[in-house]
């Protein structure tokens, strides 16, 4: 098999019927563990996350023959991933009937039942900060902390301007470093 590095080349054979299959198959190899990562630091459960990348590659499946090609395709699934994410913890919420103020305790009492997390780390400071952030700043500090992703890519992701992007994640390292240094 060839080495599918080349996301048009990718592309030009997922609109093959006769590569189809091969394409999809090689575009999840290449950007499943990227896409798994950013979705489970938003969700928290390595079997939500599961769930959602799984949701994710579908509409991928169903959507990349309208994929205009006016951003990355790695953007484009961020996108969705992002999109998915979201919903499935707004899903969450509601399923759980709980308000928005018992958000952090229910989030963080996954953390703390998850047993990949040990307590008395900084990681799981660090991941018990993350959960208190708001929303956006949340998304915006995984994005930019653990991907390590350009304002301006984080900005077609998340279709907004990159001065309001460093404004949360500025906002979002204020809030979990006084969290580390405090608890």
């Amino acid at each position: 098999m060839a080495d599918y590095q080349d996301d048009k080349e990718l592309l030009l054979e997922f609109k093959n019927e006769a590569t189809k299959e091969r394409a999809y198959t090689a575009i999840i190899k290449k950007y499943q563990e990227k896409l798994y990562w950013h979705i489970r630091r938003m969700v928290v459960d390595h079997e939500d996350a599961n769930d959602v990348l799984q949701n994710m590659f579908i509409k991928v499946w169903k959507n990349l023959d309208n994929f205009r090609e006016d951003s990355q395709l790695y953007t484009w699934m961020y996108r969705i991933a992002t999109n998915e994410s979201l919903t499935f913890l707004e899903q969450q919420k509601k399923r759980s009937a709980i308000s928005i103020s018992d958000d952090d305790s229910y989030m963080s009492n996954k953390l703390v039942a998850d047993k990949h997390f040990d307590g008395k780390k900084l990681e799981w400071k660090l991941q018990m900060a993350i959960q208190r952030l708001p929303e956006k700043q949340k998304i915006v500090f995984n994005l930019r902390y653990f991907d390590e992703m350009p304002y301006e890519e984080m900005s077609r992701v998340l279709e907004t301007s990159e001065g309001a992007l460093k404004a949360s994640y500025h906002h979002a390292v204020k809030k979990i470093e006084d969290f580390i240094l405090n608890h």
